[in-house]
C-alpha cells in the first residue's frame, strides 16, 4: 500500500508542476500577481509529494519488500542496514527519483527563501524550474518507474552491485545530485531573466549563492568519487578520465567560471551576455552528463543504465532544455548592454582569463570524452582517448590558471598596474620559485611536474595569504591591529582565499603522488619479505573471512622500517555469492607524508598469491586540499546569504516598479 502512494504521489506532483511551468509564467506575462502566487504552494506541494515517494521507496529498501522489481534487483535481505539505505540510489531508477527530489528541493528552498527576488523574476524562474521537473518526472514515470511489483515476488533478492556496496560510494551520488541538480536554478534564473531582457547586479548577487552551493557540493561529491575509487577499486589511483567522472568534472569547471563571472557582474555590470551563457551551459553540461550516465553510449563501472529508449528521452530533454534556451539567448543577448568600461589590466580582465582558460580547459574534457563516439559513428572507428590524452591537453590550463589565481585576486577593478600588483607578490613569487628549485635539485633523474607542481601549490597559497595581509592593511596599522582587521574581514574573501589555498593543495598532492609513488607488483608466499621504497613488507598469514553477505580471502602483513613495526594491514578478495561478483579491498596505512597501498590478488597456479604494494606520497593532501576549497565556499555561502538578502531588499522596490 505504502508503495502505491509513493507511485500515486509522484504522479499528483507532475501533475502539480504542470500547473507551476504555466500559471505563474502566464501571470508574469500579464501582472497577474494572483497567478504569479501559485508558483509558491505549488513548490511546496511538489518537494513534500516527492519527499513522500522517495521515503515510500526507501521504506521498501528497509523491510526487503521483494514485491517491488527495483528491490528485487538491488537489495538482498542479509545486506547491511546502511547498504539497504543506499541502495535506494544504486541504480537507474532510485537515482532518477532521488535526482527529481533535490531538483523539486531547490525549487521549494527558491519559493520558501526568495522572498526578496521581484516577484516576475522569481515566478518565471520557479516556472523554468518547474518545466525542468516535469520532464524528468515524466522520464521517470514513462521509462524507469521505480514502482513497478514483481508478478511473483522472489524469496530473496539478487544483491547490490558489490562496488557499491561502501561508505564512499554511499554518500558519493547524493553530494554529486546536488551538485548537478543545484546547476538547474542558474539555469532557471538565466532563461528568466532572458525573458524579462534584463540582467543587473541584483540578479548577480541572486545567483551567486544558488551556484557556489552548487559548485560546493559537486566539489564534494567528486573528491567522494576519487577517494572510492582511490581505495576501493583496488588500481591505485584516484582520477582515470573515465568519461562519468568526465561528466561530472565539466559542468564543475562551467560552474567555477560562472561564480567568477557573476562577480563582474554584480561589481562592474560587465560580462552579462557571458554570464547568461555560462549559466545556461553549466546546467547543459549537467544534463549532458546525465546523458552519458544512463543512455548507455559508454560504459563504466560508474554508469547506472544501457538502453536507448531512455538515452533518447534525456536527448530530447536535453535538445529541448539547451536548445531552448540558447535560441532565446540569441534572441535576447543583444538587449544585454554591458554598462562598466575596463582596461586591459584589471581585475575584470583577469576574471574574463579565468573564464577562458576554463571553459576552454572544459571543452578539452568534452571533446576527448565525446571523440570515441563521434568516431565510431561518424568513422566507423573504435577509438580510445585516454589518460595520456587528458593530462597533456588539460594540464597547460590548469598550470595557466594557478599562475593568474593569486594576481587577479589582487589586481584592482576597471585599470591596474602590473608593477604595482606585482610588488606584494614579488616575496611569494621568489619563495615558490626556490621551493621548485629545491625539489628539482633533490629528485634525481624523474619528470618536473613535482618541482612545477610544489612551485604552483606555494604560489597559491602565498598569494592568498598576501590577499588577505593586503586586505587587512599591509601592517600599516601594526600587528595587532592589522589581526584585527584581519578577524573583521568578510567571511567572502576568507572563503575565497581557503578556496584558493585548497586548490593550491590538490595541485601539490597530484603532482607529488604522480611523480614519485613507487610501485611493487610481484607473486609472494606467506612468510616473504620484500623492500618496498624502504619499507620491508612481511606477508604474515592468510585466512578465510565470512562477511555478512561475502566470502573474503584476508592476507595479513606487516610493514616495518628501520626495524620498527609501522603498520599492521590486511587487504582483501572479497567475493559476493549473490552477485557472483569479486571486488578487491585495498588496506591502506595514511598519513600526511605518504600512505602505504597493499593489494592482495588471486591465489597463483604455483603457490603464492598476488600482491600490489604501492608507497604514495601525499596522497592525502588531494582531498584536503578538495575539502580546503569546500569549506571556502561554504564560508562564503554564509557571508553571502546576509549580502544578498541586503542587496535584494535595496533593488527590490526599484526593480518591482520598473516592471
Amino acid at each position: 500500500m505504502i508503495t502505491e502512494l509513493g507511485h500515486f504521489a509522484l504522479v499528483l506532483a507532475f501533475l502539480i508542476s504542470l500547473v507551476q511551468a504555466t500559471v505563474p509564467m502566464i501571470g508574469a506575462a500579464r501582472g497577474w500577481g494572483g497567478w504569479m502566487d501559485v508558483a509558491v504552494p505549488a513548490a511546496s506541494a511538489q518537494f513534500f509529494l516527492v519527499a513522500f515517494s522517495f521515503g515510500a521507496l526507501t521504506w521498501a529498501f528497509v523491510t526487503s519488500d521483494f514485491s517491488l522489481d527495483l528491490v528485487v534487483a538491488n537489495s538482498h535481505s542479509a545486506k547491511p542496514m546502511l547498504y539497504k539505505v543506499t541502495g535506494v540510489w544504486g541504480n537507474h531508477e532510485g537515482s532518477m527519483l532521488l535526482w527529481v527530489l533535490i531538483l523539486v528541493l531547490f525549487g521549494a528552498m527558491l519559493a520558501w527563501f526568495g522572498g526578496n527576488v521581484p516577484p516576475r523574476l522569481k515566478a518565471r524562474a520557479l516556472a523554468v524550474q518547474a518545466m525542468i521537473g516535469a520532464a524528468f518526472m515524466a522520464f521517470t514515470l514513462l521509462t524507469s518507474n521505480p514502482f513497478l511489483r514483481s508478478a511473483v515476488a522472489p524469496l530473496d533478492g539478487q544483491d547490490l552491485n558489490p562496488l557499491l556496496q561502501d561508505p564512499g560510494l554511499a554518500f558519493h551520488p547524493p553530494f554529486l545530485y546536488l551538485g548537478y541538480v543545484g546547476l538547474s536554478m542558474s539555469f532557471s534564473f538565466a532563461v528568466a531573466a532572458l525573458i524579462e531582457g534584463r540582467v543587473d547586479a541584483a540578479w548577480a548577487r541572486w545567483v551567486r549563492p544558488w551556484t557556489l552551493a552548487a559548485w560546493m557540493f559537486l566539489t564534494v561529491g567528486i573528491a567522494l568519487g576519487s577517494w572510492w575509487a582511490y581505495y576501493e577499486l583496488g588500481w591505485g589511483g584516484f582520477w582515470f578520465w573515465d568519461p562519468v567522472e568526465n561528466a561530472s568534472f565539466m559542468p564543475w569547471l562551467i560552474a567555477a567560471a560562472l561564480l567568477h563571472s557573476a562577480i563582474v557582474v554584480e561589481k562592474r555590470e560587465s560580462l552579462k551576455s557571458w554570464t547568461i551563457l555560462l549559466a545556461i551551459m553549466a546546467f547543459g553540461f549537467s544534463l549532458i552528463g546525465t546523458f552519458i550516465v544512463r543512455s548507455g553510449v559508454i560504459t563504466s563501472v560508474h554508469a547506472f543504465a544501457n538502453d536507448p529508449e531512455r538515452g533518447v528521452f534525456i536527448l530530447a530533454i536535453l535538445g529541448v532544455a539547451l536548445g531552448g534556451a540558447l535560441t532565446l539567448y540569441a534572441a535576447r543577448a543583444g538587449a544585454l548592454e554591458a554598462k562598466g568600461v575596463f582596461g586591459l589590466l584589471s581585475r575584470e580582465s583577469a576574471l574574463v582569463l579565468n573564464n577562458i582558460l576554463l571553459a576552454v580547459a572544459c571543452f578539452v574534457v568534452f571533446f576527448g570524452t565525446i571523440w570515441p563516439l563521434v568516431a565510431e559513428l561518424a568513422f566507423d572507428r573504435k577509438l580510445s582517448v585516454g589518460a595520456p590524452f587528458f593530462d597533456m591537453a588539460f594540464t597547460p590550463f590548469m598550470i595557466a590558471i594557478a599562475m593568474a589565481l593569486p594576481i587577479g585576486a589582487i589586481m584592482p577593478w576597471k585599470r591596474a598596474r602590473m608593477g604595482r600588483v606585482m610588488r606584494p607578490l614579488w616575496g611569494a613569487a621568489a619563495l615558490s620559485v626556490a621551493l621548485g628549485a629545491l625539489i628539482w635539485a633533490m629528485q634525481t633523474g624523474g619528470s618536473a611536474l613535482a618541482p612545477v607542481g610544489v612551485a604552483l601549490a606555494a604560489w597559491l597559497l602565498l598569494g592568498s595569504a598576501v590577499d588577505l595581509w593586503q586586505k587587512a592593511g599591509s601592517g600599516k596599522a601594526g600587528l595587532a591591529g592589522s589581526l584585527r582587521r584581519l578577524a573583521r574581514l568578510p567571511r567572502a574573501d576568507w572563503g575565497k582565499a581557503l578556496a584558493h589555498g585548497g586548490l593550491g593543495l590538490t595541485i601539490f598532492g597530484v603532482a607529488t603522488i604522480t611523480a614519485w609513488q613507487v610501485e611493487d607488483i610481484r607473486v609472494a608466499q606467506v612468510g616473504d619479505r620484500f623492500d618496498v621504497a624502504g619499507f620491508e613488507i612481511a606477508f604474515d598469514s592468510v585466512e578465510e573471512v565470512e562477511g555478512p553477505n561475502y566470502l573474503s580471502t584476508t592476507g595479513h602483513f606487516t610493514v616495518r622500517r628501520d626495524g620498527s613495526d609501522i603498520a599492521r594491514l590486511a587487504p582483501e578478495k572479497r567475493v559476493y555469492p549473490v552477485a557472483a561478483m569479486p571486488t578487491t579491498e585495498a588496506a591502506i596505512h595514511q598519513s600526511l607524508a605518504r600512505d602505504i597501498y597493499l593489494v592482495i590478488g588471486d591465489a597463483q597456479a604455483g603457490g603464492g598469491y598476488a600482491v600490489r604494494s604501492y608507497i604514495k606520497p601525499f596522497a592525502n593532501w588531494i582531498w584536503l586540499g578538495s575539502i580546503i576549497m569546500a569549506l571556502g565556499g561554504l564560508l562564503s555561502l554564509s557571508d553571502r546569504r546576509y549580502r544578498v538578502a541586503a542587496g535584494a531588499r535595496r533593488a527590490a522596490p526599484g526593480a518591482v516598479a520598473a516592471e
